[in-house]
């Protein structure tokens, strides 16, 4: 009870301190945006083109949107269109645009014999053979996928002795598949940025089902009246440009474009 108590208080102060901010956008994001050093990096040259500073909540699509649903942020940088729909079709959203795409991985042990004909074949073969998957289980977009594509073939593995959930980001859900030798499921941007994966490899790719969707939501400010919507129509209107197509398709690690801007 304490800890609720101490974890809401500093949810409490933390909120009034973005606010009380003057000149500021407040975004929450998908972890794959924040871990990559994307959104550190767009951000940078809106603050020094525009001189408003941008402060980022880097959250699992899931809390993302529970937070904007509060009133706390004034956009959504997420990537799950079913949960970024309903979150319009409930009079939370303003306007939403796709802003940019990459798409998933399923990764696995490098002795991994059979390949992938499909990732639906292939989360098939982890049921029948119990291969060990270390699951986010954290309600990001990429949990969210991932239990689709358990559902595409008819399994929930919630009960499963070989399937553990770490209620983690993706680098942490990385570094345990590492260790343990498993199957995990990562967006490829996180996955070329991360470094402790010499165990791994990557076993499905390039599929239609993997398809990675990047959504960008200004909240209703009749969500909350102290939103900035003028710095968030800035901001939005800024990355959706030809400047933030530009910097978005330039974004590179290890020398592989991780980011595919598609607005239109």
């Amino acid at each position: 009870m304490l800890l609720r108590i101490f974890s809401f208080l500093f949810f409490f102060i933390t909120s009034f301190e973005l606010f009380a901010l003057d000149n500021r956008v407040i975004v929450a994001s998908t972890t794959s945006t924040y871990d990559t050093g994307l959104l550190s990096y767009l951000n940078n040259y809106f603050e020094d083109f525009f001189d408003i500073k941008v402060q980022v909540l880097s959250l699992g699509t899931g809390q993302a949107i529970r937070v904007a649903q509060d009133g706390n942020v004034e956009v959504l940088l997420v990537h799950h269109t079913t949960s970024e729909i309903k979150f319009m079709n409930d009079g939370y959203g303003l306007i939403r645009h796709e802003l940019m795409y990459n798409d998933y991985v399923l990764v696995g042990p490098n002795d991994d014999q059979l390949g992938c004909k499909s990732v639906e074949i292939k989360f098939k073969e982890i049921k029948q053979k119990k291969l060990p998957f270390i699951s986010r289980g954290d309600d990001s977009g990429t949990h969210k996928k991932e239990l689709e594509l358990w559902n595409s073939i008819n399994f929930s593995p919630l009960s499963s002795s070989w399937y553990q959930e770490v209620g983690q980001g993706m680098g942490i859900t990385l570094l345990m598949a590492n260790e343990k030798l498993a199957y995990t499921l990562s967006d490829r941007g996180t996955w070329i940025a991360f470094n402790k994966k010499e165990n791994l490899s990557i076993i499905c790719e390039n599929q239609p089902p993997l398809f990675n969707q990047y959504g960008l939501i200004i909240v209703d400010p009749l969500v909350n009246s102290n939103l900035d919507i003028e710095n968030a129509n800035i901001y939005v209107n800024w990355l959706i440009s030809d400047r933030g197509k530009e910097l978005i398709n330039n974004f590179r690690k290890k020398g592989q474009q991780l980011f595919y801007f598609n607005h239109h």
